[in-house]
């Protein structure tokens, strides 16, 4: 059972804090001697030993919010639908659940959350202290719910819900991790899908295991959230943290759909930063071609200074310009700076990384 956090709306005895590091059997018992009981706090699910007598398994779907106050209600029905039928179908137990995590929303996202909770037990919500980002949100969930099988989805409904059902047969089969995997991007914008493909074919040609055309739309089974649990970097990108797991995976196949309503949380901005952590976290690569651009400049500069004296000996009348002077300084200078902001950006990496910060705080739980 992963470990739990809980704020003072939680239930079970569970101490505020982000407990995600202590990975250790003696610490989860320690937070969690007693299953939480009744009402809108009931457990996900039973624990493991229970779940796997059933004939299907528990399932929890994480969906992480921010300002999502407008797309929330369609979303809550969209799943509610699809838990439903797998219910009606078998593949999932009646416990399961769908868990919204709030991450630091300043609209009414939470108190919708709150509502839609004490309307339907099968809803719960986990509230962030403030805005940890997409991916500690997405953790977060991950780390909390007790259930045999979670799946992880945004709250705009672009990642078409009804896969699940194919993740939850591939699961049934024996794929540990199904990673949700886009089918074609038609809805995309051309510079967005030329961007968002060259991204993946440029993180494989570093090096780094990741799934083409996915993106946090997956199912992990028990065992896969388990062992993700020991890994404690603040940095994180979990499209690059899942694969390295390896367990056995599955990938489902989906067509992504228009946002049904709001405006998209991702600027350009925020998924440049996001695509230069995912690249910097797994990838020392940057770093080879500061060294390797360093031998070539310095091999430019020798042969430049070779000419220069040839021509000084050939042609002693000859005044050098100023632009051989200049261009060369000028062009060292912007490679130093660059190649500074690059070990720059590493450096600041393990500064965070050291400081063993929590990577979220759980307010409450609903």
């Amino acid at each position: 059972m992963p470990e739990r956090v809980s704020g003072p709306g939680g239930a079970g005895g569970a101490r505020e804090g982000d407990v995600a590091r202590e990975t250790s059997r003696e610490a989860r018992e320690r937070f969690f001697e007693a299953p939480r009981r009744g009402g809108a706090v009931a457990s996900a699910g039973q624990g493991r030993g229970e779940s796997a007598r059933r004939s299907a398994v528990t399932l929890a779907i994480v969906v992480p919010c921010y300002d999502e106050e407008e797309v929330l209600p369609a979303t809550l029905e969209r799943l509610g639908r699809v838990r439903e039928r797998l219910v009606e179908d078998a593949l999932v137990t009646a416990e399961s659940t769908v868990y919204f995590v709030d991450d630091g929303s300043r609209d009414g996202t939470w108190k919708l959350i709150e509502a839609a909770a004490r309307e339907r037990p099968w809803v719960h919500g986990i509230k962030l202290s403030r805005n940890r980002g997409h991916q500690n949100a997405l953790l977060a969930g991950l780390l909390y719910v007790d259930a045999d099988a979670v799946v992880t989805i945004d709250s705009d409904l672009q990642d078409d819900p009804e896969a699940i059902r194919e993740m939850m047969l591939r699961h049934l089969e024996g794929a540990e991790i199904v990673y949700g995997v886009r089918s074609r991007r038609e809805t995309d914008t051309f510079f967005k899908r030329i961007t968002a493909e060259g991204y993946y074919r440029l993180l494989a040609a570093f090096g780094i295991d990741v799934v083409f055309n996915h993106s946090d739309f997956r199912l992990m089974g028990r065992a896969a959230i388990d062992a993700l649990a020991q890994f404690s970097e603040v940095n994180l990108f979990l499209r690059g943290i899942v694969p390295q797991l390896g367990f056995p995976s599955a990938c489902a196949y989906y067509e992504r759909g228009e946002r049904v309503r709001g405006e998209s949380k991702y600027p350009l901005r925020k998924m440049l930063s996001f695509a230069w952590t995912g690249i910097t976290s797994f990838s020392a690569v940057p770093l080879r071609w500061i060294t390797t651009l360093g031998f070539v400049v310095s091999a430019l500069s020798f042969a430049v200074g070779c000419w220069a004296i040839a021509v000084r000996l050939l042609d002693p009348a000859s005044v050098p310009g100023w632009a051989s002077t200049v261009v060369p300084m000028a062009f060292l200078g912007g490679i130093q700076l660059l190649s500074l902001g690059v070990i720059g950006e590493y450096l600041a990496k393990t500064y965070a990384e050291t400081k063993r910060r929590p990577r979220f705080i759980v307010e409450k739980t609903i």
